[in-house]
Order: structure tokens, then sequence, then C-alpha cells
């Protein structure tokens, strides 16, 4: 797959602000413009990623994104897959370039979010499953991250003490990150003084829903040379595969996995075939990585993406974390800007707002959480119903 560009990055800082998703997303898309020195009249493509909770205008987002920042008559298209969304619409931008539709493309999502658990739309909905594992089960995302965290313990023996060492790492990360919603220290006793969510975890380990956008401004390798960009960060491979059948981890809203007995269980499972495809689309493994943003819905489940995304072997991520080698100053950083757990879910925005943090690690321009001498750096933010999402940038 050939490459494109990384002109230009933004971001809206997440927090609670009580305003409508368009206006994050138009502050994000108005930076990336700035920082790309491109003319927004210049754009020929906008790729919005959905929000659901915000009606038609968040349905139809590349369009309401163009319209907020003057209709042009530029291509417009919308992406929904649910965290993987912002990915996805990269993806769409990354083809309408490389197919010579467009030179330069605007990739912007911003999302509105609700106080408490994110839950599927009123009304009664007996054939959607996402209804049903909300109405007929119960079980809200932090149950789904507490049968991960409780799936790790058994399998390899983590424990609570190793879960709040990667909140007090992210914490650590994120306190001088501007754009972070908690930009604060924790520490262990801080975490273990906050109320259990989800048996084995903690508040403090949960992400909140948080309002926020980010934007990137993407175009092709001749663009950028030909506008002064001679270095400029590439994206080198998207991941958005789908399980391989059978697929027997529980992965909600799924209210069941696949029968093991029905079939050859894949040597590598559908979480770990997200990191297998990007490496391969971009020519270069994990052991060339030198910072990765993974998706910590949970403290518990950054170390399942450790081994995941090929840093380490099953069963090795808690020495990883121990060790320091995720934390800055060791080999590997990950989530220097102090992932979700510093940001909270601004669901159409989070995989955007990590290829962002990337940028700006490899351009030397994270300052304060620096991971020196990054040249390569990976995403990794799965979406729900079966949506794979991760992103390799490289300079």
């Amino acid at each position: 797959m050939e490459e494109i560009a990384i002109l230009g990055v933004g971001m809206h800082p997440w927090g609670k602000w009580g305003r409508n998703f368009v206006d994050y997303g138009v502050v994000a898309a108005r930076d990336a413009l700035a920082d790309a020195d491109v003319a927004w009249t210049d754009v020929g493509f906008v790729s919005g990623a959905i929000t659901v909770r915000n009606g038609y205008p968040g349905y139809v987002a590349g369009s309401t994104f163009a319209n907020a920042l003057g209709f042009t008559g530029c291509q417009v298209a919308s992406s929904y897959a649910a965290c993987a969304s912002g990915a996805t619409a990269l993806s769409v931008a990354r083809g309408h370039i490389l197919s010579g539709a467009c030179d330069v493309a605007l990739v912007v999502g911003a999302d509105t979010t609700p106080k408490g658990f994110l839950a599927p739309n009123e009304g009664d909905r007996p054939d959607d499953i996402d209804w049903l594992r909300f109405r007929m089960v119960g079980a809200t995302n932090p149950v789904f991250f507490a049968l991960h965290a409780q799936r790790r313990m058994a399998l390899y023996g983590a424990t609570k003490e190793d879960f709040a060492l990667v909140k007090v790492k992210n914490s650590r990360h994120g306190a001088t990150n501007p754009r972070a919603r908690f930009a604060k220290e924790f520490t262990a006793e801080d975490v273990a003084n906050s109320p259990t969510v989800s048996d084995p975890l903690r508040l403090l380990e949960i992400c909140a829903t948080s309002d926020g956008g980010a934007a990137m401004v993407v175009s092709s390798m001749e663009y950028a040379k030909k506008h002064g960009h001679t270095d400029p960060v590439r994206v080198k491979g998207i991941s958005l595969v789908t399980p391989t059948y059978p697929d027997t981890v529980l992965d909600l809203p799924y209210l069941a996995t696949d029968a093991g007995a029905a079939g050859d269980v894949p040597e590598r499972g559908f979480k770990d075939s997200i990191g297998d495809a990007v490496y391969a689309e971009a020519g270069i493994g994990p052991d060339e990585v030198d910072v990765a943003e993974v998706y910590d819905l949970s403290s518990a489940l950054e170390l399942d993406w450790y081994e995941q995304m090929g840093f380490c072997a099953p069963g090795e991520a808690e020495q990883l974390l121990r060790d320091g080698v995720t934390s800055l100053g060791g080999r590997l950083p990950v989530n220097p800007s102090g992932g979700l757990g510093a940001f909270g879910e601004a669901v159409p925005a989070q995989a955007i707002a990590q290829v962002c943090e990337l940028t700006w690690q490899l351009r030397g321009e994270a300052e304060g959480r620096q991971v020196e001498g990054a040249r390569a750096g990976v995403t990794a933010n799965q979406g729900l119903f079966g949506h794979g999402s991760s992103v390799l940038v490289a300079r």
C-alpha cells in the first residue's frame, strides 16, 4: 500500500464542556489546517467520523463539518465503526487520495457524551444485540472490562496491583498534557481507595465518557513535497480487520462466543490479528515500534494489548510494565498522552486523537512527555461489533 502524508493535526481538549459536538470538531479541524498550512478551500475531501448520540448531524458527520467550516463543493463521506470510526474515516480518506480523487483531505471526529455509561439510544429493539446486552443482561461497558480483567487474572496471575500500576503510569504521562481532561498524577493508594465499579476494577481504572474532537489533514506524498513538507509523518498501514471464525473470546455486545469444537481455533485471535495486519501492510514489525497509543478503556485492557500488538509474549505484560519498558524513558512507552484514562471516551474522535499524539511524538513536539528519538508508532483502538482498528505511522 502506498503511503500518505500527515500534514497537520489538531485537537480540542477533552472534558465535559456541554456544547454541540460540531464546535469541538471545528476547533480541531481549524487547528489541523493551520498546522498543515493548508487553506480550507484547498481541501478536496472531508472524511467525518460519525457520532450516533447527536441525531442527524452526527450521522452525516462529513457533511456536518463541511457545512460548519463553509461549504466549498468538496466531496464528503461519513464513517461509523464504534470506537474504530476515526481509523475508518482515515482509511476512506487514504483511499480517496491514492485513487487520485483528491490531493488533500480532512479527517475529523468529535463527540458530546452523556453522563454515565455509554448506552444504546432509547426505544425497544429486541433484535438489537447492543440493546439486549444492556436491557437483558445488564452488561454495561465496565462489566465487559471487568470480565476481561478476571480472565487475565485467571490465565496469567495478574493482580489488582498490576492494574493499578497501569493507571499510575498513564496518569504520570498525562499530567503534563494540556489536552487531557484529567491532567493529574494518581498513586497506587489513590487507586486502591477509589470505589469498586465492577470487580476487580475500581473507578480510577475505568475511563470516563468525555467531550472532545480531533482532526488530521492528510495528502498524497507528491502534494506534500510540492508544498514544502519534505519529511512528513507518513501513514504506512491501517488495519480494519474483522474476527475469524471461530471467535472463542467474549467481545461485547455479543453475548456468546463461537464453540472451539466447531472448527479449528485460529492460531491468533481477533485482537492479535489487528496488529498482524497493520504490521504486514506497513512492512514494520513490533520490534521496530518506538511508541504506542493503545485502547485503555480499563487499566487491565492495556495489558492485553501489550501481548496482542506483539510487544511481548502472552503472560508477560505484567513484567513488561513492572520493568518500566512501557513508561516514558523505557524501550517502548505506551500511552505517553495519558491514554483514555487521562482523556476519557469521545468515541469518533479517539482513534484520530491517537494518531495526532503519535504525530507530535514523531515530530518531537510532545512537550513534557516526549519519547526521545521516536521514528515509528502504532495505535490500537478496536471498535465493538467486530471492528479492528490500528494505524501505523513513521518518518
